[in-house]
């Protein structure tokens, strides 16, 4: 959930170092810290609050050197202050070290090291890895990249961890296990950082470190090493995101800008997956044969947050379209409850950084009961992608607002294909089918682009109600899912209490807070339920409450029942989910904007969830 950024060259370290925790500032935001060496002494400055809060104590008490670490964090132990901050030192304050991830031992750590004299500033687990390897180093002869080897096999949990030592002037040693880092190799110069958009400034050449990795970092050389000290093979990745992606672009926000950037998004994820000609559906690096898609008599989904509801909606696609029983599981239930699964069971993991450490854990239980897993993934090279059996990569590019958006637009578009593609194995749709369906997804991006000219009427609308406490989102079948989302949009950058609900469930208990001062936004779409919406929004009117429909373009009808509407282009209903977001994103958005609310930083909240 942290951030860690690193830095060592022939410039200054630090300018480098704030700007790349400033990239990272969405994956934690409640105090920050860097370290650096110079002339062999360790430079360690660090404060409660965001990036700027250091930026104000680093112009007062300024450090330098060309080599250095920083972080910024998303408390985990410890509440935020000066002390809990990053980077930790030893008793001897010649070693710092910023970490992401849980230690989960640490206690008994602690107390061990307690016992034999070490004293302890802050309340972290961290701070036990920086006196482990004091004690190591302690060792006649071991220099940092053994002493780190075997204090890191003491631990149980997961990190990420960038360390430095002022008796090794020109090293950083990095190491990872269940948290992602990467290392930047550009001319003269190397970077470490937690995601991809804090380095592409500077280069576009990766080393993604695996589970139990140590890589030993020098001016001159980049050495990889297992836990018992092997060499590991250097693999050089390319980025294809362009460092422009990872900017605001003239928007007020990430979130907006992302929003925006949603038919693009979608494009660059269909559009080298279609072939017109015979109206087939191809993946690259999907590693599931045809026989094996027809063996599949069980499908799973599963994920985290915004990405669990993209895999609710594509329950509903996976039983119509491909006939086969589909459920939808939370990664941190799946993982834990001795799932029945098997060698027929296709486990569809969902996630945008391919990080997410639940949804990593429900992957290796799938695995480890046989069961066939792909993931759907924005990030290429991430731990979930790696680790499954076969992956289908979404083009959104970087997504930095916190509050998902184009990563969930195209994971559904996503889904749709791959249930294309599955029902077209198994001979359920047909060629006509397909070529219809494709027109329809194929339409889509312009479809948004119309939509997104309706975004100052979402404004007007989210002006009225932006007082609300309280919101209930409502609606059936497809709707459902996203009345999820949109729920959870609104409570995550608003913190207006929202709440999503099947709409025949309403009666069952939510009716009963329906009032003048509570919204209910009510997915209203045509088709075979629709008569039953409307009988919903009169319950509702009934009470007093006020309806803010997502209604068909050219449907009337719903004027007369809904205090307001907002219109989305036809489409077929198995894509209306794409569309029918698009203004709940808005809505949330604008609704944040005008209480004042850190829109692409909400409290507590972190973008890239790698702890339990």
């Amino acid at each position: 959930m942290c951030g860690i950024f690193g830095y060592i060259g022939k410039r200054d370290a630090l300018p480098f170092i704030v700007e790349g925790l400033k990239k990272l500032e969405y994956r934690g935001y409640d105090s920050a810290g860097v370290a650096t060496l110079k002339d062999a002494r360790l430079f360690l400055q660090k404060c409660q609050g965001k990036i700027a809060d250091l930026e104000r104590l680093l112009l007062r008490k300024p450090i330098d050197g060309n080599i250095g670490i920083g972080h910024t964090r998303w408390a985990t132990h410890g509440k935020p202050s000066d002390e809990n901050s990053h980077p930790h030192s030893d008793c001897s304050e010649k070693i710092a070290v910023v970490h992401n991830g849980i230690i989960e031992n640490y206690l008994h750590l602690r107390r061990e090291l307690a016992e034999r004299g070490h004293r302890f500033s802050s309340v972290t687990d961290t701070e036990v890895i920086a006196h482990l390897i004091e004690e190591e180093l302690n060792i006649k002869g071991t220099d940092l990249e053994h002493a780190v080897s075997r204090a890191l096999k003491k631990l149980h949990g997961s990190f990420a961890l960038a360390i430095l030592y002022e008796g090794e002037k020109d090293k950083i040693v990095v190491a990872r296990r269940g948290s992602p880092l990467i290392v930047g190799v550009a001319e003269n110069e190397t970077f470490v950082s937690s995601d991809i958009p804090a380095i592409l400034k500077y280069t576009s050449r990766v080393i993604y470190l695996k589970d139990n990795e140590i890589a030993i970092i020098t001016q001159d050389d980049i050495s990889l090493k297992n836990l018992d000290g092997d060499t590991v093979k250097k693999e050089i990745s390319f980025i294809s995101w362009d460092p422009e992606s990872a900017e605001k672009g003239g928007y007020t926000h990430f979130m907006l800008k992302e929003i925006h950037e949603q038919p693009k998004a979608i494009r660059d994820t269909i559009k080298d997956r279609i072939k017109l000609d015979s109206c087939q559906v191809h993946f690259d690096e999907l590693n599931l044969t045809e026989e094996e898609i027809r063996n599949i008599n069980r499908v799973v989904f599963t994920a985290c947050g915004t990405s669990w509801h993209a895999g609710l909606a594509g329950e509903y696609i996976m039983e119509k379209f491909v006939n086969i029983p589909t459920e939808v599981e939370y990664a941190a239930e799946f993982r834990y409850r001795n799932p029945i699964i098997d060698e027929n069971t296709l486990v569809i993991a969902i996630t945008q950084s391919g990080e997410t450490a639940d949804t990593l854990g429900a992957v290796l239980e799938a695995k480890s009961q046989n069961a066939k897993v792909i993931s759907i993934c924005n990030v290429v090279g991430s731990s979930i992608a790696r680790d499954s059996h076969g992956v289908i990569y979404t083009c959104a590019g970087p997504e930095i607002g916190v509050a998902s958006t184009k990563a969930f637009t195209t994971q559904l578009a996503v889904i749709y294909l791959l249930c294309l593609h599955m029902g077209q194995v198994r001979g359920i749709i047909n060629r006509n089918e397909a070529e219809e369906m494709i027109k329809e997804l194929m339409a889509i991006p312009q479809k948004i682009e119309d939509l997104l000219q309706s975004e100052d009427e979402v404004a007007q609308i989210a002006e009225k109600y932006f007082h609300a406490n309280n919101a209930l989102f409502l609606g059936r079948g497809k709707g459902f899912p996203i009345a999820l989302e949109g729920a959870l949009k609104l409570k995550e950058i608003s913190y207006i209490h929202a709440e999503g609900y099947p709409a025949a469930e309403m009666k069952h208990g939510p009716i009963a807070l329906i009032d003048k001062n509570m919204p209910v936004v009510v997915l209203a779409l045509l088709g075979r339920r629709y008569e039953k919406i409307l009988g919903n929004i009169e319950e509702v009117n009934a009470r007093g409450g006020n309806v803010i429909a997502i209604a068909t373009k050219g449907d009337n009808e719903i004027k007369e029942k809904a205090q307001d509407v907002i219109y989305i282009p036809p489409t077929s209903s198995d894509l209306s989910t794409i569309l029918a977001v698009i203004p709940l994103q808005l809505f949330a958005y604008y609704i944040a904007v005008k209480r004042g609310c850190h829109v692409d930083q909400p409290r507590n909240l972190a973008k890239s969830v790698t702890v339990e």
